[in-house]
């Protein structure tokens, strides 16, 4: 049976739109050069190239072909693409409850005082925006 597919971008894809987030619009070699000094040299060129052409065909990316080499971008800022995954996982591993994820996220021991100091910073500023 074939699996269904996903309007998420997969851990590849998510990491060549960080790529592409950081260095802004980028030929297929940059984008494979990053990838290769991040350590994700496992693939090679060819395939860095069929994995953006999919993403272009998935909406992902967009590509500028007045130019040679083309230059992809993503087609969504990073911000709107984070908050669609965030929304995702809310509601098919938490069961719509933004607060069992954000419990679970403050109850991991990678939360540092930092974090948690600009958690209660933003708590804060959300229950002063409330009638």
């Amino acid at each position: 049976m074939a699996r269904k597919a996903s309007g998420q971008p997969t851990d590849v894809e998510v990491a060549i739109l960080r790529v592409l987030w950081e260095r802004g619009p980028s030929t297929v070699r940059e984008v494979h050069g990053a990838l290769q000094d991040r350590d994700r040299g496992e693939t090679g060129y060819s395939t860095t190239l069929k994995m953006m052409q999919v993403m272009l065909e998935k909406g992902l990316l967009s590509r500028d072909e007045s130019r040679r080499p083309q230059v992809y971008a993503p087609s969504q800022p990073e911000a709107q693409t984070q908050r669609q995954m965030l929304d995702d996982l809310v509601v098919r591993v938490f069961g719509g409850s933004a607060r069992k994820l954000v419990l679970r996220a403050v109850e991991s021991e990678k939360v540092s005082a930092e974090e948690l100091s600009e958690i209660r910073k933003l708590l804060k500023q959300l229950e002063g925006d409330k009638p």
